[in-house]
Protein backbone atom coordinates (compact mmCIF):
# COMPACT_ATOMS: atom_id res chain seq x y z
CA UNK A 1 0.00 0.00 0.00
CA UNK A 2 1.25 3.49 -0.88
CA UNK A 3 2.75 5.44 2.01
CA UNK A 4 5.14 8.36 2.45
CA UNK A 5 7.17 5.93 4.58
CA UNK A 6 8.32 4.29 1.33
CA UNK A 7 10.35 7.38 0.36
CA UNK A 8 11.97 7.58 3.81
CA UNK A 9 15.42 6.38 2.58
CA UNK A 10 15.60 9.23 0.05
CA UNK A 11 14.48 11.73 2.70
CA UNK A 12 17.12 10.44 5.11
CA UNK A 13 19.82 10.78 2.46
CA UNK A 14 18.95 14.47 2.08
CA UNK A 15 19.25 14.92 5.85
CA UNK A 16 22.71 13.34 6.17
CA UNK A 17 24.69 16.63 6.08
CA UNK A 18 22.43 18.11 8.77
CA UNK A 19 22.78 14.94 10.84
CA UNK A 20 26.58 15.11 10.79
CA UNK A 21 26.52 18.79 11.71
CA UNK A 22 24.17 18.19 14.65
CA UNK A 23 26.23 15.27 15.91
CA UNK A 24 29.38 17.36 15.66
CA UNK A 25 27.68 20.00 17.81
CA UNK A 26 27.02 17.40 20.52
CA UNK A 27 23.25 17.20 20.00
CA UNK A 28 21.72 13.94 21.24
CA UNK A 29 18.85 11.91 19.71
CA UNK A 30 16.71 12.52 22.80
CA UNK A 31 17.22 16.26 22.47
CA UNK A 32 15.97 16.07 18.89
CA UNK A 33 12.96 14.02 19.99
CA UNK A 34 12.06 16.48 22.76
CA UNK A 35 12.50 19.39 20.34
CA UNK A 36 10.06 17.72 17.94
CA UNK A 37 7.52 17.23 20.73
CA UNK A 38 7.74 20.81 22.00
CA UNK A 39 7.68 22.11 18.43
CA UNK A 40 4.54 20.10 17.66
CA UNK A 41 2.81 21.41 20.77
CA UNK A 42 3.72 24.91 19.62
CA UNK A 43 2.17 24.27 16.20
CA UNK A 44 -0.96 22.98 17.90
CA UNK A 45 -1.03 26.11 20.06
CA UNK A 46 -0.99 28.30 16.94
CA UNK A 47 -3.99 26.41 15.56
CA UNK A 48 -5.75 26.52 18.92
CA UNK A 49 -5.33 30.21 19.73
CA UNK A 50 -5.10 31.80 16.28
CA UNK A 51 -7.36 29.74 13.99
CA UNK A 52 -8.71 32.90 12.36
CA UNK A 53 -5.29 33.97 11.07
CA UNK A 54 -4.74 32.36 7.68
CA UNK A 55 -0.98 32.90 7.83
CA UNK A 56 -0.90 30.41 10.73
CA UNK A 57 -1.95 27.72 8.24
CA UNK A 58 1.20 28.29 6.22
CA UNK A 59 3.35 28.27 9.36
CA UNK A 60 1.84 24.94 10.43
CA UNK A 61 2.39 23.41 6.97
CA UNK A 62 6.08 24.39 6.99
CA UNK A 63 6.35 23.40 10.66
CA UNK A 64 5.05 19.89 9.90
CA UNK A 65 7.81 19.44 7.34
CA UNK A 66 10.37 20.43 9.97
CA UNK A 67 8.76 18.04 12.45
CA UNK A 68 9.10 15.21 9.94
CA UNK A 69 12.78 16.08 9.56
CA UNK A 70 13.32 16.05 13.33
CA UNK A 71 11.50 12.72 13.62
CA UNK A 72 13.80 11.25 11.00
CA UNK A 73 16.98 12.77 12.42
CA UNK A 74 16.57 11.42 15.95
CA UNK A 75 16.30 7.83 14.74
CA UNK A 76 19.10 8.26 12.22
CA UNK A 77 21.44 9.66 14.86
CA UNK A 78 20.60 6.92 17.35
CA UNK A 79 21.27 4.16 14.81
CA UNK A 80 24.31 5.55 13.00
CA UNK A 81 26.19 6.66 16.10
CA UNK A 82 25.06 3.79 18.38
CA UNK A 83 23.15 6.10 20.73
CA UNK A 84 20.00 4.00 21.16
CA UNK A 85 18.49 3.98 24.63
CA UNK A 86 15.32 2.75 26.33
CA UNK A 87 14.48 6.34 27.25
CA UNK A 88 14.86 7.34 23.62
CA UNK A 89 12.49 4.60 22.50
CA UNK A 90 9.89 5.67 25.06
CA UNK A 91 10.23 9.35 24.11
CA UNK A 92 9.95 8.49 20.44
CA UNK A 93 6.73 6.48 20.78
CA UNK A 94 5.02 8.77 23.29
CA UNK A 95 6.24 11.82 21.41
CA UNK A 96 4.52 10.71 18.21
CA UNK A 97 1.21 10.31 20.02
CA UNK A 98 1.46 13.61 21.92
CA UNK A 99 2.52 15.45 18.77
CA UNK A 100 -0.39 14.03 16.77
CA UNK A 101 -2.95 14.96 19.41
CA UNK A 102 -1.49 18.45 19.84
CA UNK A 103 -1.83 19.23 16.14
CA UNK A 104 -4.99 17.31 15.20
CA UNK A 105 -7.41 18.22 18.00
CA UNK A 106 -7.29 22.03 17.46
CA UNK A 107 -8.59 21.43 13.93
CA UNK A 108 -11.99 20.76 15.52
CA UNK A 109 -12.29 24.53 16.07
CA UNK A 110 -12.18 25.30 12.36
CA UNK A 111 -15.42 26.53 10.75
CA UNK A 112 -17.75 23.77 9.51
CA UNK A 113 -15.47 21.08 10.93
CA UNK A 114 -17.27 18.12 12.47
CA UNK A 115 -15.98 17.58 16.01
CA UNK A 116 -16.49 13.82 15.96
CA UNK A 117 -14.64 13.35 12.68
CA UNK A 118 -11.58 15.11 14.11
CA UNK A 119 -11.81 13.26 17.43
CA UNK A 120 -12.22 9.99 15.53
CA UNK A 121 -9.18 10.78 13.39
CA UNK A 122 -7.11 11.60 16.50
CA UNK A 123 -8.19 8.47 18.39
CA UNK A 124 -7.56 6.21 15.40
CA UNK A 125 -4.12 7.78 14.94
CA UNK A 126 -3.24 6.73 18.49
CA UNK A 127 -4.62 3.23 17.91
CA UNK A 128 -2.65 3.02 14.67
CA UNK A 129 0.61 3.74 16.50
CA UNK A 130 -0.30 1.16 19.16
CA UNK A 131 -0.96 -1.39 16.42
CA UNK A 132 2.49 -0.66 15.05
CA UNK A 133 4.02 -1.49 18.43
CA UNK A 134 2.22 -4.85 18.59
CA UNK A 135 4.69 -6.31 16.12
CA UNK A 136 7.56 -5.59 18.47
CA UNK A 137 5.58 -6.76 21.50
CA UNK A 138 5.08 -10.09 19.74
CA UNK A 139 8.80 -10.49 19.19
CA UNK A 140 8.97 -9.11 15.66
CA UNK A 141 9.62 -5.69 14.17
CA UNK A 142 7.86 -2.42 14.81
CA UNK A 143 5.26 -2.17 12.03
CA UNK A 144 4.96 0.90 9.79
CA UNK A 145 2.63 -0.62 7.21
CA UNK A 146 -0.42 1.07 5.81
CA UNK A 147 -1.43 4.26 4.02
CA UNK A 148 -1.88 6.61 7.01
CA UNK A 149 1.21 6.41 9.23
CA UNK A 150 2.60 9.41 11.08
CA UNK A 151 4.37 10.81 8.00
CA UNK A 152 1.21 10.40 5.91
CA UNK A 153 -0.82 12.17 8.60
CA UNK A 154 1.66 15.04 8.71
CA UNK A 155 1.47 15.32 4.91
CA UNK A 156 -2.34 15.23 4.96
CA UNK A 157 -2.59 17.99 7.58
CA UNK A 158 0.15 20.04 5.92
CA UNK A 159 -1.55 19.88 2.52
CA UNK A 160 -4.89 20.66 4.15
CA UNK A 161 -3.39 23.81 5.69
CA UNK A 162 -1.81 24.88 2.38
CA UNK A 163 -5.10 24.35 0.54
CA UNK A 164 -7.02 26.43 3.09
CA UNK A 165 -4.40 29.17 2.94
CA UNK A 166 -4.72 29.61 -0.83
CA UNK A 167 -8.35 28.47 -1.28
CA UNK A 168 -10.29 29.11 1.96
CA UNK A 169 -13.54 28.29 0.18
CA UNK A 170 -12.55 24.62 0.16
CA UNK A 171 -13.08 24.45 3.94
CA UNK A 172 -16.43 22.83 3.17
CA UNK A 173 -14.57 19.71 1.98
CA UNK A 174 -12.62 19.35 5.25
CA UNK A 175 -14.92 16.72 6.74
CA UNK A 176 -14.65 14.61 3.59
CA UNK A 177 -10.84 14.87 3.65
CA UNK A 178 -10.54 13.73 7.25
CA UNK A 179 -13.32 11.20 6.77
CA UNK A 180 -11.16 9.61 4.07
CA UNK A 181 -8.24 9.83 6.51
CA UNK A 182 -10.28 7.82 9.02
CA UNK A 183 -10.94 5.06 6.47
CA UNK A 184 -7.24 4.91 5.62
CA UNK A 185 -6.33 4.78 9.32
CA UNK A 186 -8.67 1.83 9.82
CA UNK A 187 -7.10 0.07 6.82
CA UNK A 188 -3.60 0.84 8.07
CA UNK A 189 -4.37 -0.41 11.58
CA UNK A 190 -5.79 -3.72 10.39
CA UNK A 191 -2.81 -4.13 8.06
CA UNK A 192 -0.37 -3.63 10.94
CA UNK A 193 -2.25 -6.08 13.15
CA UNK A 194 -2.34 -8.69 10.38
CA UNK A 195 1.39 -8.28 9.67
CA UNK A 196 2.19 -8.48 13.40
CA UNK A 197 0.29 -11.76 13.75
CA UNK A 198 1.97 -13.22 10.67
Amino acid sequence: MISIYQIKPAFQKLLQPILKRLHGMGVSPNQLTMTAIVFSIGLGGLLLFYPEHRFVLLLVAVGLLLRMALNALDGMMARQFKLQSKLGEVLNELGDVVSDLAIVLPLALFPDMNLWIIVGFAVLAVINEFAGLLGKAMGGDRRYDGPMGKSDRALLIGLFCVILFFWPGLQSFANWIFGLGILLLILSTFTRIRKSIQ
